[in-house]
């Protein structure tokens, strides 16, 4: 099965970046629903600054820059609106807002907390990853002299993500699902018509929306994952080969959820791809640590490259000596 039918999709817009002052957070925060829509407004002001600058052309100083004033001017928002004044302490509120949601009734199967992953190092700058209760993934994007600001670095944008992820246009709607349809088709050239057979990429792509509908597109996200791994280890191939249709594939995997019997056998693939060419899993995972970090430093969801760096170091450790992935 080709990649296009599962990852030829707009990209969801990911968070910005910013700084917050650390201090204690406050309890009594504002319903999610109306911070999400307050900090999409500052979200969308500070977005039009960037209206008439090419993305292309802009150097990375200036990408950081913009990003930075987007992320302070949503977070900030956060905090007015949760009476923090414009001051919080982002590890504590990030924890916070989560279980907010648990208590109000967000289905969280594996509970509200938020895991913290610091990447060993004995020098700055260090790096740390935030894992959220539905499993998205962000990173720290800042030079960080001490790991406590690589873990604030992280927790910012996951707080910014997870707050901008409650607005009602985050949501997967009928109007939702026929735009992200027609902007597919237009993007990659396909064929309107086949969007109602799910044995084709456009099919299969409204078919997952369709699937999903309600949910938010960080959660829809976190699904398509599952799929982007799939495609990455040669899953979907293979399922082809075997006459798998692709109803058949997403009705399976729309429901398995990604956990460590799933990496172990992608893993043992990569293992055996190591016995017909040797050095494969290095040099595949010198890429996807290049594209961990440019994701990272982006402000990026990081999921997908962090499962695939994962994978590819279980798989290492299980021929090899570890000690240069350090």
């Amino acid at each position: 099965m080709a990649s296009q039918d599962f990852t030829r999709q707009k990209p969801v817009p990911t968070a910005r970046r910013g700084m917050l002052a650390e201090h204690s957070p406050r309890s009594n925060m504002a319903d999610p629903t109306s911070i999400g829509s307050r900090s999409a407004q500052a979200m969308a002001a500070a977005a039009m600054s960037m209206r008439h600058q090419d993305p292309i052309q802009m150097n990375d100083n200036k990408a950081k820059t913009v990003l930075k004033e987007a992320v302070d001017a949503v977070v900030n928002s956060f905090a007015k609106h949760t009476q923090g004044y414009g001051r919080v302490n982002v590890v504590e509120a990030l924890q916070e807002f989560w279980q907010m949601k648990q208590d109000r009734g967000a289905d969280l199967k594996n509970g509200a907390l938020v895991v913290y992953e610091s990447q060993p190092s004995n020098a700055p700058p260090y790096v740390c990853f935030v894992s959220l209760p539905g499993g998205s993934c962000f990173g720290s994007f800042q030079h960080c002299p001490t790991k406590a600001e690589a873990r604030r670095s992280a927790a910012k944008i996951a707080l910014m993500n997870s707050v901008f992820n409650e607005h009602p246009s985050r949501k997967i709607s009928d109007d939702f699902i026929e735009r992200a349809v027609r902007d597919a088709c237009a993007s990659f050239k396909g064929n309107l018509d086949e969007a109602d057979n799910p044995n084709t990429g456009i099919g299969a792509f409204r078919f997952m929306l369709e699937s999903n509908k309600g949910r938010t597109m960080l959660e829809f996200q976190e699904l398509m994952t599952v799929f982007q791994l799939l495609h990455w280890n040669g899953s979907l191939k293979a399922m082809r080969e075997r006459n798998c249709s692709r109803q058949e594939v997403l009705s399976h995997y729309s429901h398995r959820a990604l956990d460590d019997d799933m990496r172990s056998q992608m893993a043992l693939d990569w293992i055996a791809r190591e016995q017909e060419s040797p050095s494969i899993i290095e040099r595949e995972l010198e890429i996807s640590e290049r594209e961990l970090e440019n994701a990272r430093l982006a402000g990026r969801e990081l999921r997908f490259f962090k499962e695939k760096r994962d994978i590819l170091v279980l798989a290492l450790s299980q021929i090899g000596p570890t000690d240069s992935l350090a």
